[in-house]
């Protein structure tokens, strides 16, 4: 497993690390508790060094289960985020330095670790990036040793342009063949500031898999049921299949394809997988590749054929 450097932290990271919103039944439906641990005892097994999860995933088993998995591996770093309040009614996001303080608490808990690695707030306003006493909340916590770096998970370009302004070593953002204008938009602030950037939904939430037909339906706890209507799912797919006439050699797969494209850009410091199962793992790991991933015509060959469809890489 290749490492890169996450930013500025001083932490170095597997490329591949694992997200664990899809592991903890929150995303697409329940899962059973020891395919949830092969899958995190795998991961590990192949040189995965992060784990990203969220205080709400599973209202906090997961970082419990991160605890229990990863004890006594001080190797291996966690990026958890905080700032959903679901003890409100209805849940809200919840920003300010009382409520942080104790939602760290919290985490820092169920995580079993003195020194949280990355704590990141969990897709903030601008509004809320702007208010100094909760970006002051985090530096503080990095100022005490509590935390090694900080950052924001961000929904949008102009949050995570927000975040690194306000002097956040690492931000998440949604980047994948289909989802690459925020990560462009923002491309000259990570490489001008040396933030760390981990790069989730590589796959547009199994869509990139290539496997889907054109009639796909979803469980109703699935969080892809409300995500697109059938027309636009009919229009995804068609655009996937637009993809396969670049796959050939170690390329097997619209799958292969849309990870080397992500790890094939080097501002990012690592692809955040959400395999539900094993297997699901060790195919992201074998058809990964290597450096350079993609070549540079296909590259461009990529970018043509997609404008093509009506996507703008």
């Amino acid at each position: 497993m290749r490492k890169r450097a996450l930013g500025r932290t001083g932490m170095e990271v597997s490329e591949l690390s694992v997200g664990t919103w899809g592991l903890s039944g929150d995303a697409y439906g329940p899962l059973a508790d020891a395919e949830v641990d092969r899958v995190i005892d795998r991961a590990l097994s192949v040189g995965v060094t992060l784990f990203d999860t969220a205080d709400v995933y599973g209202r906090g088993d997961m970082e419990r289960r991160l605890a229990k998995r990863l004890e006594e591996r001080s190797w291996v770093h966690v990026a958890t985020k905080i700032g959903t309040d679901l003890e409100s009614s209805p849940p809200r996001k919840h920003f300010d330095p009382a409520y942080l303080f104790t939602a760290y608490e919290r985490s820092q808990e169920r995580l079993k670790r003195e020194v949280i690695d990355v704590l990141l707030l969990h897709n903030p306003s601008v509004q809320a990036l702007g208010r100094s006493e909760t970006v002051g909340f985090m530096k503080d916590l990095k100022a005490k040793g509590k935390i090694l770096a900080w950052g924001v998970s961000a929904g949008t370009a102009d949050q995570a342009r927000a975040a690194i302004r306000s002097e956040a070593d690492v931000i998440e953002l949604a980047y994948n063949i289909f989802a690459t204008a925020d990560l462009n938009d923002v491309a000259a602030d990570i490489e001008e500031s040396g933030v760390g950037v981990l790069a989730r939904s590589v796959l547009a939430h199994g869509l990139l898999g290539g496997q889907w037909s054109r009639d796909r339906e979803f469980y109703p706890d699935d969080h892809r049921s409300d995500r697109w209507t059938p027309a636009e799912l009919r229009t995804r797919v068609k655009q996937v299949d637009a993809l396969r006439p670049l796959l050939g050699g170690a390329v097997i797969s619209t799958r292969s394809l849309a990870l080397r494209f992500v790890l094939a850009n080097q501002l990012v410091s690592t692809a955040v997988l959400g395999p539900r199962s094993v297997g699901q793992l060790d195919q992201l790991v074998r058809e990964s590749g290597l450096p350079p991933y993609l070549r540079d015509t296909t590259m461009a060959d990529l970018s043509t054929r997609m404008k093509k469809v009506g996507v703008e890489i």
